[in-house]
C-alpha cells in the first residue's frame, strides 16, 4: 500500500520521520541540559544562602555576648535598690547592643533578599518556605526587641534585660534552625538526584533506541522507495542497451518511478517496432535491389541472345514456308506422304514463330530508357483491358469486376501499363478453375495511385512468392508460358518509379497483386484542393 504512494508523499513521510528523529534527539538533550542547569542553579543559590545564615547566627551570638556583658556590669555597678543615672560604661555597652541589633537586622535583610531570589518550584532543594517562615518569626522577635530597647534607661531594668536575654535565646535558636533546614534537604537531595540520574539514564536510552528505530525505518523506506526502484531501472536499461529488446521493466509501485518504467517500456516497444520495420524494409529493399540486378543482368543477356537468335529464326520460318509451297506441288499425288510432310512443316513454322515471339519479349524486357509518357486515367485504362478480355472465349465463364474510387490520373506510357494490367489479369484468370471471380480495384493510397488485381484462385506458396518476379519462372505446363510476363511487368512498373507487390495467404486462398504508381502533379494538386475544401 505504501509503495503505491506518489514520490512527493513518500518524500513528505521521510521528511516527517527525519524531523521526528531530530525532535527526539533534541528533546532528550535539552531535557538533560535544563535539568542539569536547574540543579546547578539551585545548588549555587543555596550555597550563597549558607554564609548568610551563618553570619546571622554569629551576629545573634555576638548580640547575646553583649547582653551578657551588660548584665555583668549591671550586677557590679549597681547594688540592689541603687538607681541613678546611667554610667558611661553601661552606655557604651548599650550602644554596642544597639549596633549589634542593627547588624542582625541587616544580616536578616540580606538573607531574606537571597530567599526572594531563589526558585520556589522544581527541585525540593529550592523550596525555602520553612526558611521564610523562620525569618518571619525572627523579624517579629527583632521588632519586639527593638520596641523594648527604645527607652534609654532600659539597661538599668533587670527584668527587661532578663526578657531580652530570653528573646535572644529564642532568636539564637531560630537562627540556628536556618542551616539545619538546608542540611536536612541536602541529605534527601542525594536520593532525589540518584533517582533523577536513573530517570535520565532511562530516558537517554529510550530516546536513543527510539531515534535508532526511526532512523532504521527511514533507511528501509528510502531503500524500498528510491534505491531499489533505481537499481531495477538501471539494470533494465542496461539489458535493453545490451540488445535484449524483449526485456521489460516491472515495478510494483504506482509512483513516478513506475511511470518512468512504463515510459521506458513504451520507448523499448516503439524502438523494437521501428527496428523490426526497418529490418523488414531493408530486407524488402535488398530483395528489390537483388531482383533489379538480376533483371538487369538477364535483360542485358537477353538483348544479346535475342538479337543473335532472331535472325536465324526468321530465316528458318521463311524457308519452312517456301518448302511448304514447293513440296505441295511435288507431292500432289502422294496424299499420305503429303499430309505428314505438311504437318511437320507447319510444326516447324509454329515453333519458329513461337521462338520469334519469345525473342521479341526478351527484347521488350531488355529495353531500357525513358519512353514518352502522358497523363492517363488509370480506371479507364483498366476498363479497356477488361473489356478486351471479356470477349475471349476461354475466359467466358470467369467474372471480372472493376471498382473505381474516383478518377486517378498518372503520368505513364499507356501501352506499357496496359501490358502490365493485361499480364496481371491473364495470370489471375488462368489461376481460376472453370469459374471464379477477379476483382480490380483502382484508387489512391498514401499519396500514390494503386491498382490491385485480386483473385480467389489457386493461390501461391511462400516459395512461389519468393521467385514470382524472376525471369523464366512459371508454374504453367510446359509450352504454355515463358515466365517473362511478371518480370516484364515488374520492370515496366519500376521504370515508372512505382512498385509491384504480390501477396497470397496460401495455396487455394487466392492472390493479390498491387501496382503503386506516382500520381501526376496535377492530380496531387487537385487532391490537396479537394482535401482543403
Amino acid at each position: 500500500m505504501l509503495g503505491k504512494w506518489p514520490i512527493r508523499v513518500k518524500f513528505r513521510v521521510g521528511l516527517g520521520l527525519l524531523l521526528l528523529l531530530v525532535v527526539i534527539l533534541s528533546s532528550g538533550g535539552l531535557y538533560s541540559t535544563y535539568t542539569y542547569r536547574s540543579l546547578v542553579k539551585d545548588l549555587s543559590w543555596r550555597a550563597d544562602e549558607m554564609p548568610l545564615s551563618w553570619g546571622l547566627g554569629r551576629r545573634v551570638a555576638d548580640l547575646r555576648i553583649t547582653l551578657s556583658e551588660l548584665r555583668g556590669l549591671q550586677a557590679i555597678t549597681y547594688p540592689a535598690g541603687e538607681l541613678g543615672g546611667v554610667p558611661l560604661r553601661m552606655r557604651v555597652v548599650r550602644d554596642q547592643f544597639q549596633s549589634g541589633l542593627e547588624d542582625v537586622e541587616e544580616s536578616l535583610a540580606e538573607y531574606r533578599d537571597q530567599l526572594d531570589h531563589e526558585i520556589r518550584a522544581g527541585s525540593p532543594i529550592a523550596d525555602n518556605q520553612r526558611e521564610r517562615a523562620t525569618v518571619g518569626r525572627i523579624e517579629r522577635l527583632l521588632s519586639q526587641i527593638r520596641d523594648e530597647t527604645q527607652p534609654q534607661d532600659w539597661v538599668l531594668d533587670g527584668i527587661k534585660v532578663d526578657q531580652l536575654a530570653g528573646h535572644l535565646e529564642s532568636l539564637h535558636t531560630l537562627a540556628g534552625e536556618l542551616p539545619s533546614y538546608l542540611y536536612h534537604r541536602m541529605g534527601g537531595f542525594a536520593d532525589e538526584v540518584r533517582s533523577q540520574y536513573r530517570a535520565l539514564i532511562v530516558g537517554t536510552w529510550v530516546t536513543s533506541v527510539s531515534a535508532a528505530v526511526v532512523l532504521a525505518v527511514l533507511l528501509k523506506l528510502f531503500y524500498h522507495w528510491v534505491v531499489q526502484p533505481l537499481r531495477i531501472l538501471i539494470a533494465g536499461s542496461r539489458q535493453v542497451a545490451a540488445g535484449q529488446f524483449q526485456h521489460r521493466i516491472r515495478l510494483d509501485t504506482r509512483d513516478e518511478m513506475a511511470e518512468l518504467a512504463e515510459a521506458m517500456n513504451a520507448m523499448t516497444d516503439r524502438f523494437q517496432a521501428v527496428r523490426d520495420d526497418l529490418d523488414r524494409q531493408v530486407q524488402e529493399r535488398t530483395k528489390q535491389v537483388v531482383r533489379s540486378e538480376q533483371l538487369a543482368s538477364v535483360g542485358f543477356l537477353a538483348a544479346g541472345v535475342a538479337h543473335e537468335i532472331n535472325n536465324p529464326l526468321a530465316s528458318i520460318a521463311m524457308c519452312a514456308e517456301s518448302l511448304e509451297d514447293r513440296l505441295g506441288e511435288v507431292l500432289a499425288g502422294a496424299d499420305g506422304d503429303r499430309g505428314v510432310v505438311l504437318q511437320y512443316l507447319r510444326m516447324i513454322q509454329s515453333e519458329a514463330f513461337r521462338c520469334k515471339g519469345i525473342t521479341e519479349r526478351l527484347l521488350d524486357f531488355s529495353r531500357i530508357g525513358q519512353t514518352q509518357r502522358q497523363d492517363t486515367e488509370l480506371g479507364e485504362l483498366a476498363q479497356g483491358v477488361i473489356e478486351m478480355l471479356r470477349h475471349l472465349g476461354k475466359y467466358h465463364h470467369r467474372e471480372i469486376r472493376l471498382q473505381r474510387n474516383g478518377p486517378v490520373i498518372v503520368p505513364v506510357n499507356p501501352q506499357e501499363i496496359k501490358q502490365v494490367v493485361l499480364n496481371l489479369l491473364t495470370n489471375a484468370l488462368d489461376s481460376l478453375g472453370d469459374s471464379g471471380l477477379v476483382r480490380v480495384e483502382v484508387g489512391r493510397r498514401d499519396g500514390s495511385a494503386e491498382l490491385a488485381v485480386i483473385d480467389d484462385g489457386c493461390g501461391m506458396t511462400p516459395d512461389v512468392l519468393e521467385h514470382a518476379f524472376e525471369p523464366f519462372f512459371t508454374r504453367r505446363k510446359e509450352g504454355q508460358g515463358t515466365g517473362l510476363g511478371l518480370s516484364i511487368s515488374y520492370r515496366i512498373v519500376a521504370d515508372h518509379g512505382g512498385q509491384l507487390e504480390a501477396h497470397s495467404p496460401g495455396p487455394g486462398q487466392g492472390a493479390t497483386f498491387r501496382v503503386c504508381l506516382p500520381l501526376s502533379p496535377t492530380a496531387k494538386e487537385n487532391r490537396h484542393f479537394h482535401d482543403a475544401a
